[in-house]
């Protein structure tokens, strides 16, 4: 055997076996997108197909168009490294970076969790809850906030998307919204959805009449959007079951004040609830930390921006962002 085929050997048994890993890594962090699931069995099977023929011997395959098949089989390898890379780098975006200048607030009483003159952060242990300097909230959609803008001390994905697209239109956001005083209506189902609205200076979550809500934030030249409803009241309003543990996000009201609360680290889901009412969460809105939605960063006290996820996805096109 020539050093060229043991080498080509080598490299066959290589991408079957991280074409193998990849498709269990996917499976297991239930990354779920149906298409891109079908294609990395796709690409496992074909390249435990190759193996097996590069085994028998592609010097035995007679017909010319058993061979064509054999060197596309054989060309659909050098896909297996770039697909792996890509679900490598969604998975590790859902560790959340640890912040290192919080306060430990472990042992704090929680009605001594309040927001400052600037941006502040406190570790539960369980949580951070961040409290962003801001004087405007608003919703940005079509171009990522940049983080050159000094005036944002707080950006994260905030609506659903309907549909994976790489180009944005208003009407593919899930929920009607409002942009700077501009009214944008869905055209889809929104009875599950609540509503977070900014305007006048003032921030609201609506449960009952979420559409209103968004409404009344546009006329008043305001902005809003629409996730799925988490606390109200200091009551669980929304209950999902995670198989995994990972981390969570809420848009929430912490002792009369806006915040945004993060797991510290993975966790189940019902750890986090737990955690959320412990503190005393007077409502809350469920914020997706999906793998590449979960795309966020802040400006601390010392006017610095910390990414916290780091890894943005072409098709996220809309995002809540705090401005001092």
């Amino acid at each position: 055997m020539s050093m060229k085929q043991r080498l080509s050997g080598i490299w066959l048994i290589s991408m079957m076996l991280l074409s193998l890993f990849a498709y269990t890594v996917y499976f297991v962090a239930q990354m779920w997108l149906n298409l891109l699931q079908t294609l990395y069995l796709t690409l496992a099977i074909l390249q435990v197909v190759t193996l097996i023929l590069y085994l028998w011997g592609p010097e035995k395959l007679k017909s010319r168009g058993l061979k064509m098949v054999y060197r596309l089989l054989y060309a659909s390898s050098f896909a297996v490294i770039p697909c792996f890379s890509f679900i490598f780098m969604g998975l590790i975006s859902q560790y959340h970076v640890a912040i290192p200048d919080s306060i430990d607030a472990a042992a704090m009483p929680v009605e001594q969790i309040l927001p400052a003159e600037q941006t502040v952060v406190y570790n539960t242990g369980r949580v951070y809850v961040i409290f962003p300097e801001y004087s405007e909230i608003a919703l940005v959609c079509g171009n990522r906030p940049s983080k050159g803008d000094e005036s944002i001390t707080w950006c994260s994905g905030a609506a659903f998307q309907h549909d994976i697209s790489l180009g944005f239109t208003h009407e593919n956001i899930d929920g009607d919204h409002a942009v700077s005083g501009t009214l944008y209506i869905s055209p889809y189902n929104k009875d599950s959805f609540s509503a977070f609205v900014y305007a006048d200076g003032r921030f609201a979550f609506a449960f009952d009449n979420p559409s209103e809500a968004i409404r009344e934030a546009a006329d008043a030249g305001g902005s809003g959007f629409m996730q799925f409803g988490l606390i109200r009241d200091g009551e669980t309003v929304m209950n999902i079951s995670r198989p995994r543990a990972r981390c969570y996000r809420t848009l929430a009201e912490l002792n009369g004040n806006l915040c945004i609360i993060d797991s510290v680290h993975m966790m189940h889901f019902e750890d986090f609830m737990e955690e959320l009412h412990r503190l005393g969460v007077t409502n809350a809105m469920y914020m997706d930390m999906g793998a590449g939605w979960n795309y966020s960063w802040y400006r601390n006290a010392h006017d610095r921006v910390v990414t916290l996820f780091g890894l943005p996805v072409p098709w996220s096109h809309n995002w809540v962002v705090f401005k001092k």
